[in-house]
């Protein structure tokens, strides 16, 4: 995936043609690395969920809540497996579309075959008499409601099936079911509902996989990675600490601005605080600062970049709402350094009132850390060029990143060795895959919302009772708050951005400020209680309970709270740029 795109680029430099199926080999190759990442995240049981978030090892407890989640997710996952056989069956018997001369069903088979295996993974945890009685206790239940049925009229039949289905999958997610399973499970059951071919939703799935600008999210992740995996976080945590340590309060400044570029790169919060917490936090605990407000530093710094170049969200906005992506980073520029600004300012705060003594500027220092990291530092120069000058796709420069980075980690600064290069790879697949796994679901789940017209009928509503765009804007911030602690982001941008957009565009708000209010709102969700990410995630990698970390994000959580509402209401911060 990085090589072709890399090729592409130099073989127009110098005049030859690359190969002319990059684009669409490239495009499928995201189909199987989403489903190899999502069986090795079944597998080390990282799939993302609400009481177990990504990179957790949960420890297999064989409590009700365990079995019944489980269960759920059983059904489900074979159901999806089932789906996707109908929609390979039907592209082996009517269609006749190739890839490189490959059949277009051999390629797609990744995914009824993927789901068994996420079937058989989640089987593994029971012994041979546990599954047996899993078999025979479900075959009972199910001749049970087939006699209850028989006796009951079609449609209380169906409307009892509806409800007490839906009841048992939200359930299940509450007790630790992956998120894939609600979002997947409320789509079969919907579509089977309204009597829609259950194929529609691995149709969606592979419809926004293969989608061209989504294979930069393997890429870009694989880029932060590597970079994490090698010396870069020293490296730039010097660079940052040599020209802003003269600022009392300069080492959270620093802590920022590093969480906030690595956030940008990998394109997940949680990333960034398991990768970085353990270098960060002694560094603050070091100079004195209290360590609830070092925890809430690091927890709240995980959250920051969503909105700089690469951000994962803001591209898979831009590919949902149909919006340009250079366009919505070059709008979120100044609502991305303003929030960095202000968790910097409140870091300064605490410097003065800790009384931190902060050292000499040196410039020969400030030069020589620049100069030493300077390979690393030009990585959002040349993807900025690549992203604005046109010169390349953005899958192209996601690629050449990755080339990029690999190079120089390898070779020039040799803190990567290649004996290491497969479990980096196998760590950027499982998170890769079990994000992806979700943005394929909720996009069937998407596609039902907008076959039963509901974005129509929520707007019908918002026309109603909502008269004012002040209000309105209010009432988004609360919505997405509230899906931001619930949801992760990319299942929350696939299922709410055709639900908002057209209630945005009747307030007449520029789909460029609703871009960047949109993950502005996200990105503190990861902060919101009681179930945000990041708090789970600092918990766990901090290994504090969850009421010290809620109070040591609180006072971040208001400062970015006013902040958030600052970008709502001041559109300019968003278009001043895009004016010019």
């Amino acid at each position: 995936m990085s090589f072709l795109p890399t090729l592409m680029v130099f073989s127009r430099l110098f005049g030859f043609n690359g190969i002319s199926a990059t684009t669409l080999i490239v495009q499928n190759l995201t189909l199987w690395i989403t489903f190899v990442g999502a069986i090795i995240a079944t597998r080390e049981n990282k799939l993302l969920s609400l009481l177990n978030p990504v990179e957790i090892d949960a420890k297999i407890n064989f409590n009700f809540n365990f079995l019944f989640s489980r269960i759920i997710t059983l059904i489900v996952t074979f159901l999806l497996a089932l789906s996707s056989f109908y929609l390979v069956n039907s592209e082996y018997n009517y269609a006749n579309d190739t890839l490189v001369g490959i059949p277009i069903w051999i390629v797609q088979s990744i995914m009824p075959f993927g789901f068994l295996f996420m079937f058989f993974e989640m089987l593994k945890p029971f012994k041979i008499k546990q599954i047996i009685a899993i078999i025979f206790g479900f075959i009972i239940f199910s001749i049970i409601i087939y006699f209850l049925f028989h006796y009951l009229n079609y449609d209380f039949k169906n409307n009892f099936i509806l409800w007490f289905n839906l009841i048992l999958i939200i359930t299940a997610i509450f007790f630790g079911a992956p998120i894939f399973i609600a979002l997947g499970g409320l789509a079969l059951l919907f579509f089977w509902y309204d009597g829609v071919p259950i194929a529609a939703i691995p149709v969606e799935m592979y419809r926004i996989v293969v989608s061209p600008t989504l294979p930069t999210i393997p890429l870009f992740t694989l880029s932060g990675y590597l970079l994490a995996s090698g010396g870069a976080s020293k490296r730039l945590i010097e660079v940052f600490k040599s020209w802003f340590g003269w600022i009392p309060g300069g080492t959270p400044v620093v802590v920022t601005l590093v969480c906030g570029f690595f956030t940008a790169l990998t394109g997940g919060s949680g990333v960034t605080i398991l990768a970085l917490g353990g270098l960060l936090l002694p560094m603050l605990i070091a100079e004195n600062y209290p360590k609830g407000f070092s925890y809430g530093l690091i927890t709240v710094s995980g959250s920051l970049g969503l909105l700089f170049p690469p951000s994962l969200p803001v591209i898979i906005y831009g590919v949902t709402a149909g919006v340009p992506i250079n366009q919505i980073f070059i709008g979120g520029l100044i609502p991305g350094f303003l929030l960095i600004l202000m968790v910097s300012i409140w870091g300064v705060r605490q410097g003065l009132i800790a009384k931190v003594s902060s050292s000499k500027f040196n410039y020969k220092t400030a030069f020589n850390s620049l100069w030493i990291a300077k390979w690393e530092v030009l990585i959002p120069i040349f993807i900025l060029i690549g992203i604005f000058g046109g010169f390349t796709t953005l899958v192209e420069v996601s690629a050449f990143t990755v080339i990029y980075v690999l190079f120089i980690e390898m070779f020039v600064y040799k803190d990567l060795h290649i004996k290491n290069i497969p479990n980096v790879i196998l760590d950027c697949a499982t998170l890769v895959g079990g994000v992806l796994i979700i943005l394929g679901v909720a996009m069937g789940f998407t596609s039902y919302l907008v076959d039963a017209q509901i974005p129509i009928l929520a707007l019908d509503w918002v026309m109603e009772n909502i008269q004012s765009k002040y209000v309105f804007l209010l009432a988004l911030n609360i919505l997405l708050l509230f899906a931001g602690c619930l949801m992760d982001i990319f299942s929350a941008i696939i299922v709410l951005v055709p639900l908002i957009k057209p209630m945005a565009n009747y307030f007449d708000i520029n789909p460029i400020h609703l871009a960047v209010i949109f993950i502005a709102n996200l990105e503190l969700g990861y902060l919101t209680p009681p179930v945000g990410m990041n708090l789970f995630l600092s918990a766990y990698r901090f290994d504090k309970n969850m009421t010290e970390i809620y109070k040591s994000v609180l006072p971040f959580f208001v400062i970015l709270l006013f902040t958030v509402l600052a970008i709502t209401y001041i559109p300019m911060l968003s278009l001043i740029f895009l004016s010019f």
